[in-house]
């Protein structure tokens, strides 16, 4: 029977049925690229996404392509092992360092397929983008919107854990989309013209913007739980 026919009135894009049938990851093609064996893959660009520890940092993921049951893969980056991905856990997570980096990918001893990436940058790391804020007291100002530079400490209700804060404001009554490490938080406007960010641990990059520009912010956090009330 035909997989269209066998899963007619079924939701799910059919490329990701064929990918649950064939055994293989349903991998976003557009986004990754295959290396020459033909047995690995790695993202094709380099993404930022939120380390658990350093915050806002450049990473890629690599690992196996349509790995047979028995396939296993070391994952290095420059030279250093990061971990071995299997055909249960195929894809591996690589944070990348301020450097130009070559992240390798061996399915055999006799095959290993590499991929480069060049995080150098001025900036802390390429996720971490210099601001030309201006800084008055403990405010600092950007085009449409303005926060404070020291951070507070409050419980946080979404997680129940003490956690570093500032506050967002709106200096132009304009409607502002805010978002919080590429994350939508909220929109700020005339009638709610503040907003609240907590900081995760590390480097914090939170922007608010609307059709005229993005105004954008840089703060560090510290571990959950460590900072002390007021």
């Amino acid at each position: 029977m035909k997989i269209e026919k066998l899963f007619s009135g079924v939701s799910f894009p059919f490329a990701i049925l064929i990918a649950l049938a064939s055994g293989s990851p349903a991998l976003a093609l557009t986004d990754a690229k295959i290396g020459p064996s033909g047995k690995t893959y790695a993202s094709a660009a380099v993404k930022c996404a939120l380390d658990p520890v350093a915050g806002m940092a450049p990473m890629v993921q690599a690992g196996l392509y349509n790995p047979s049951k028995t396939a296993s893969a070391a994952v290095k980056l420059n030279g250093n092992a990061v971990t071995t991905v299997t055909f249960i856990s195929p894809d591996a997570t690589v944070w990348l360092p301020n450097s130009a980096n070559t992240v390798t990918v061996s399915p055999d001893k006799k095959t290993t397929d590499s991929y480069s990436y060049d995080t150098s940058t001025s900036q802390i790391n390429v996720c971490v983008p210099n601001t030309t804020n201006t800084v008055t007291g403990d405010l600092e100002y950007a085009a449409q919107s303005y926060a404070t530079v020291t951070p507070g400490c409050a419980l946080n209700p979404a997680n129940g854990k003490r956690q570093l804060y500032v506050n967002l404001f709106d200096k132009t009554t304009a409607i502002l989309n805010v978002t919080l490490n590429q994350v939508p938080l909220t929109q700020m406007s005339a009638s709610r013209p503040k907003a609240l960010i907590f900081l995760a641990p590390g480097w914090n990059v939170f922007t608010a913007a609307n059709g005229l520009g993005t105004d954008t912010f840089v703060r560090k956090g510290v571990e959950l739980d460590t900072c002390a009330l007021p």
